[in-house]
């Protein structure tokens, strides 16, 4: 199959949405020179640093204190070695996957990445595109930079899951109504984030003084939600009781004095607005008020759908997620972000994937925290991984070129792990066991 002609120069080829991995390598090479993306991981993390304003990009490849922990997830991949098996007819191979009831034609999610505006102008709308596009599911992230319903409609008969950061319990009527929004939408998982209850200490924002959620981006999901409104409306409404018309306006000719020009006097003032609604949003969403396992009851209660918990490094708390009933997990440890010198996230599923209670319980285990390539991609699934979560990647791609550098990036890493798997023997990603990995140094009981 011949690629269609790039409209330029900077536009990527672009293939038909249903092809397969495989023709991805060969539409490539046929249009007999070098597409306009790398297809080199390390080369959209390097092309997305020429491009963005440093605060952006560093927002998104910056990691939690000394870095340790991101290193250790990419690191830990070179423990784990692929032992192939030879003359085998791997001709035909599947990768396809079943989560929830539902089939997917290769292993890979997109993971909850939120203010994607900072990366693309088009935001969580083209990676929303992409991913129908490509029939991979997307996770939207509660700070995001677009509303639940904004993604629905970009993502169309795609499927979409969503990602919670748990409010606040003082809340809880909030969290009811994000519940139902994404019900309304057709989101189909429900992904509840445990490791971001405060957000870490992170030297590369703070270093710039850079968090877009002050600003409100990042925001979008909770000013665009009817309960917050109404309830921010109230504190409003008592602010101005309490502190009265003088102090108001003693106020706002304290904001028009801001740095700017006379004319944009009123872009500030209005700036001013959302930040502080922003505020008051991530008061409720980031307030450092941790929730415990009894939570999860509420959770079970407003949504009907599969629960899956995110953020989970340990045996004790897989086995704690069995004991609630949730539906999955993600072993993750938020890409490095969250708890510095933390255990690398493979190493984290060498483990819990072995586990007897996990593995008699039928939980759903996925995988999140350094996939880069197709190799990776099999070595999580070869300990026991059903799926895994792209992170990173997607959003270089999407800093690149938007919807056609997300599909780029995603068709790389699946047309990758489709050709590993050839070269491993395998059929299917069914047939990948602990048998097909060799550990160096024995950093995990396998």
């Amino acid at each position: 199959m011949s690629p269609s002609k790039p409209s330029s120069a900077n536009q990527p080829y672009t293939t038909p949405s249903a092809i397969a991995p495989t023709q991805y390598q060969r539409t490539i090479y046929s249009a007999l020179r070098a597409p306009s993306i790398s297809t080199k991981p390390s080369e959209w993390e390097a092309r997305a640093r020429a491009i963005l304003p440093a605060p952006n990009f560093k927002y998104v490849y910056g990691a939690a204190s000394s870095g340790d922990t991101h290193r250790e997830n990419t690191d830990a991949f070179k423990r784990y070695r692929l032992r192939p098996s030879m003359l085998v007819n791997a001709t035909r191979r599947d990768l396809s996957v079943e989560l929830f009831g539902i089939t997917y034609p290769g292993p890979l999610i997109v993971g909850p990445v939120g203010v994607q505006e900072i990366m693309h102008p088009y935001a969580e709308e083209a990676t929303a595109r992409a991913c129908k596009a490509l029939k991979i599911p997307m996770v939207l992230s509660s700070a995001a930079t677009r509303s639940i319903e904004q993604v629905a409609a970009a993502n169309g008969n795609g499927d979409r899951w969503f990602q919670l950061y748990w409010p606040k319990p003082q809340a809880e009527e909030i969290t009811v109504s994000l519940l139902n929004r994404a019900k309304a939408e057709s989101y189909k998982v429900l992904v509840v984030t445990l490791d971001t209850f405060t957000l870490a200490w992170r030297p590369e924002d703070l270093d710039a003084s850079y968090l877009p959620f002050i600003y409100g981006q990042g925001c979008q999901v909770g000013l665009s939600d009817p309960v917050f409104n109404a309830r921010y409306e109230e504190q409003l409404a008592r602010e101005r009781t309490e502190k009265g018309f003088t102090t108001r306006l003693g106020e706002a000719l304290e904001t028009i004095r801001r740095p700017g020009s006379i004319s944009g006097a009123a872009k500030v003032v209005a700036n001013a607005a959302t930040m502080k609604k922003a505020q008051a949003w991530m008061s409720i969403l980031n307030s450092g008020t941790y929730r415990e396992w009894k939570h999860l009851e509420i959770l079970k209660k407003y949504w009907d759908g599969p629960i899956v918990l995110k953020g989970i490094q340990t045996v004790g708390d897989a086995q704690k997620a069995v004991e609630y009933g949730m539906d999955g997990i993600v072993v993750s440890n938020h890409g490095g972000r969250q708890l510095d010198g933390a255990i690398a996230s493979l190493d984290a599923l060498a483990e819990i994937a072995a586990d007897e209670t996990v593995k008699r319980s039928g939980i759903t285990v996925l995988f999140d925290s350094g996939i880069r390539t197709g190799s990776d991609v099999l070595k999580a699934i070869a300990l026991g991984a059903k799926a895994v979560m792209v992170g990173r990647p997607f959003m270089y791609g999407l800093a690149i070129d938007g919807e056609e550098g997300v599909k780029h990036v995603l068709r790389c890493i699946a047309a990758d792990t489709d050709n590993m798997l050839g070269n491993m023997g395998k059929r299917s990603l069914g047939e990948l066991s602990r048998n097909d990995l060799r550990v160096l140094g024995q950093p995990a009981k396998l």
